[in-house]
């Protein structure tokens, strides 16, 4: 049985400019083909530098990039094989949404018929039949943004990049596209790679997600993985909230870590990872969905500890409260749905309220 090579792969990538600022330092990932990765990370991180060497807009300083297992790193831009989509469209505001299209196919000398039969099936992908007369100027945002997708995926490459794309977009048309954008993948087949600053767009859209900071990848899985189990404190961070405590490791038994914590006292979690050793400092974190908020302590067993309600806010779908705790630096946030049974739905800033949780909703972390 033989294992599919990766359509993409970045080898020990770096880049950097003018022979000093080293902005991606030993960058790999490998990206299957028919995958939707994204790369994921603040301003900064080498995101979109590794989506341009990979276009071959940027060179690369060292190390090699692979498309179907051969080199290109000294392969021109136009014959990769690779499309790209920029967060302003670029899309050529004097020609109609039809000659937007026809464009790349009439550069490499596309037969007159074929054009207009891929640009109407183009139109028909992004769901803009009857657009190709409008101008960029009677469209709406989410409209270019289409036109966009559909000028990139009409000349069929291998790959397609997208550098935030969804940037420019209100909150709503930005889900809404969002949502499109995932089906339209799944529909064509093809690769896509995704540069987003934005968490719960990164988790809504991708097979996987690649974090970045400072020019390499801290971490790289699904969604769920990432989110339930992050490597790092700085990954944990990053994704979604995370309230952190730190602790001592006093014993470690048959997979659980008995630990001596901050504020939360002597506490339990299951143990892992290699770095949970009798006597190591380690972080503790735990998500806010993951807390259970009630005036009194409950009575299943739960390991629990008592706080202030410090403040609190409503969020239509969910309450969020923050809750201090004694011998804690920062409150503790709590997230509570408007269906969820994990809370008191009468409790209010300044009450005194239990926080509750299941060891296995714990997360241990190496201190960074």
């Amino acid at each position: 049985m033989t294992t599919e090579k990766p359509l993409v792969r970045f080898e020990n990538v770096q880049k950097s400019y003018d022979g000093e600022i080293l902005v991606v330092k030993d960058f790999n990932l490998d990206v299957a083909k028919g995958e939707f990765v994204t790369m994921l990370g603040p301003s900064g991180s080498g995101k979109t530098t590794c989506l341009m060497m990979l276009a071959g807009f940027e060179p690369v300083t060292n190390g090699n990039i692979y498309l179907k297992d051969k080199p290109i790193n000294n392969v021109a831009p136009h014959k990769r094989g690779i499309g790209m989509v920029f967060q302003n469209y670029a899309i050529f505001p004097h020609l109609n949404v039809r000659a937007n299209l026809a464009y790349g196919l009439r550069y490499d000398k596309i037969e007159k018929a074929e054009v207009g039969r891929r640009v109407e099936e183009a139109l028909e992908m992004v769901k803009l039949p009857g657009f190709g007369n409008r101008r960029s100027n009677e469209l709406s945002g989410g409209e270019r943004q289409r036109v966009a997708l559909a000028r990139a995926l009409i000349k069929r490459p291998k790959v397609l990049l997208l550098d935030e794309p969804l940037g420019a977009l209100d909150k709503k048309l930005r889900e809404e596209m969002q949502l499109e954008l995932r089906a339209l993948q799944e529909s064509v087949g093809i690769t896509f790679i995704f540069v987003t600053h934005g968490q719960e767009e990164a988790l809504s859209l991708s097979t996987r997600i690649a974090v970045m900071t400072r020019g390499k990848a801290l971490q790289v899985a699904s969604p769920k993985d990432l989110y339930n189990h992050p490597v790092s404190v700085e990954v944990a961070d990053f994704i979604g909230q995370m309230n952190f405590v730190e602790a001592q490791v006093m014993d470690v038994r048959n997979g659980e870590a008995v630990l001596d914590s901050t504020g939360l006292g002597k506490i339990s979690a299951p143990a892992s990872s290699d770095f949970v050793q009798k006597g190591a400092n380690i972080i503790v974190a735990i998500r806010p969905e993951k807390l259970i908020l009630s005036a009194e302590r409950r009575s299943d067993g739960l390991r629990a500890v008592q706080g202030t309600i410090k403040t609190s806010a409503y969020l239509g779908d969910r309450d969020h409260f923050y809750v201090s705790v004694d011998g804690c630096e920062k409150p503790f946030a709590v997230a509570i749905s408007e269906t969820g049974a994990n809370s008191d739905q009468s409790l209010e800033r300044q009450s005194i309220v239990w926080l509750s949780w299941a060891d296995e909703s714990l997360i241990l972390l190496p201190r960074d």
